[in-house]
């Protein structure tokens, strides 16, 4: 044999090596266990045939515990560039066949130039996390390839979207570049996050808990609002993040892509019409006005099992990506409390980044009230809110569908902190308080009949629990048919497109933590 097909013969001997990670026994029994590998999940992700691998061939330099006897091409991580729906993208994958997918120094290494890459070239990055953590063998040289890319992260975050999809096991250190992602999604059943298991929970704290119910994906999406998205299985959260991505600009210098629209801009919904109850205080889904004025209905939400009393999500209007942030009178009757105000604020924060318009459905009663909330601190939490919907630059149309009272009115994208456009439902109830509550303040000192009171209720519920007031002085630019929502918001789209704003020149704000 010549020496230019021995060489030929070591690459493909290489190559094949690399492509088969830890084995066929193991490639087995993570799809026993429901999963799919590092490569085949790159392979659904990417658009077919755009996958550029980088790195396939290094490997570890531990030479404790033996470590040099167990040299596996690529060590644990498929790195690399391709595309999805013709854009460019980096991903990382995790090989749990190799080392359990553990963290190397070359390991890191691999991620960083990825990482670097998608920063010079203003790309997304797409982690697909399936790690056991840290690999034990290379102590502190471990320890510091995280911290390198949690360094990474930071300096990331607001330039390029950064997601990550927890895929399997994400333990101890592991979890904390997810964490400062801009999205999380897990997978039922296969997938789980926690800084400390449940063998030391149990050891420190004497509590009983499965790794389930401690950091699974139900658990991180309902509970701790951790996480963003829940997907069935691997393949549907790789179609998923090609969804989540298509809203999204690469970075924060483009707006994000336009999509051609074929649902007519002047459609109208006469359910639109009668879906506010004339009864105040009686629940109606906020999410059926959603569905109903964006393109095709088709409203893609965020951390939807977290904190349902607010709603945030991707749609488009004639084509173009919005974000919407919605109280949600079905479910507390709509009122902000501090986890919507942190899920909303968050998301608030993300859009203006990444130059998507704001669009602000309101319905609103209030601020939850009780110890609980005071506690927890529901005064810096709110403030939260507040102040991402001021510091937001981006175009920024709100519409009252029904209450907004009090303070909540104010952080609600109000005309005062700087909404461009601001529509009112005639349903809407623009006030201080609720008629009831105003009432009993106004007249306390006074003895009032059942039907006198009553009469003062229904004054103070024309006066000033309407829109017409705010409209009077201007703070409400239009009163409309609720039918005409659809057309309205696209025209104010179209007309916010070139908005220019800046905020005063500054390191960065220091918003309430």
């Amino acid at each position: 044999m010549s020496p230019l097909k021995n060489k030929y013969q070591l690459f493909d001997e290489k190559n094949n090596a690399a492509e088969l990670g830890g084995g066929k026994e193991r490639i087995e029994k993570q799809h026993k266990a429901g999963r799919l590998t590092a490569r085949e999940r790159i392979n659904i992700l990417l658009d077919p045939g755009s996958f550029v691998e980088n790195d396939k061939f290094m490997t570890h330099r531990c030479t404790d515990f033996d470590m040099q006897e167990q040299q596996i091409p690529g060590d644990g991580v498929v790195t690399g560039y391709g595309k999805i729906d013709g854009r460019l993208v980096y991903v990382f994958a995790q090989d749990f066949t190799v080392f359990g997918g553990s963290l190397s120094r070359a390991n890191a290494d691999k991620i960083i130039k990825i990482m670097d890459l998608a920063m010079r070239m203003g790309a997304p990055v797409i982690g697909l996390n399936d790690s056991g953590g840290a690999r034990i063998q290379e102590g502190v040289e471990s320890l510091a390839g995280y911290a390198e890319i949690f360094y990474r992260n930071v300096m990331s975050s607001g330039v390029i979207p950064q997601i990550s999809a927890v895929l399997g096991p994400c333990a101890g250190g592991a979890v904390y570049s997810p964490a400062m992602t801009d999205f999380i999604l897990m997978v039922k059943e296969t997938s789980y996050m926690f800084v400390t298991g449940p063998d030391v929970i149990k050891t420190v704290t004497h509590e009983e808990v499965t790794k389930n119910e401690l950091g699974g994906a139900m658990t991180h999406n309902s509970k701790s609002g951790v996480a963003h998205l829940m997907a069935d299985d691997d393949e549907q959260a790789m179609m998923m993040l090609r969804e989540l991505l298509s809203y999204l600009p690469s970075n924060n210098t483009e707006d994000p892509p336009i999509v051609p629209c074929t649902d007519d801009i002047r459609r109208e919904d006469e359910k639109l019409q009668t879906i506010v109850p004339d009864d105040s205080n009686k629940p109606y889904d906020m999410k059926e006005i959603i569905t109903s004025v964006v393109d095709h209905h088709n409203f893609f939400e965020i951390q939807a099992h977290y904190a349902k009393n607010i709603i945030i999500g991707f749609a488009r209007l004639d084509g173009r990506t919005i974000g919407i942030v919605a109280n949600q009178p079905a479910h507390l009757a709509g009122v902000l409390d501090i986890n919507s105000s942190i899920k909303a604020a968050r998301f608030v924060r993300f859009c203006d980044a990444f130059n998507i318009p704001l669009i602000t459905f309101v319905d609103v009663p209030g601020f939850l009230p009780g110890t609980n909330q005071e506690f927890g601190g529901i005064i810096k939490h709110g403030a939260k809110l507040l102040f991402a919907f001021s510091e937001a630059t981006v175009p920024k149309i709100t519409i009252i569908t029904r209450k907004a009272y009090g303070g909540a009115y104010d952080v609600m994208s109000s005309k005062h902190i700087g909404a461009d456009v601001n529509f009112a439902f005639p349903s809407a109830e623009i006030a201080v308080m609720g008629p009831d509550g105003a009432v009993n303040i106004l007249y306390r000192k006074d003895e009032l009949s059942d039907e006198a009171r009553k009469q003062k209720v229904d004054e103070y519920r024309s006066n000033f629990a309407s829109p017409y007031k705010a409209a009077e002085i201007g703070y409400i630019d239009e009163i409309i048919y609720p039918k005409e929502t659809r057309y309205r918001l696209i025209q104010s789209l179209e007309m916010t497109q070139s908005k220019s704003k800046s905020n005063p020149p500054k390191k960065h704000g220091n918003i309430p933590l």
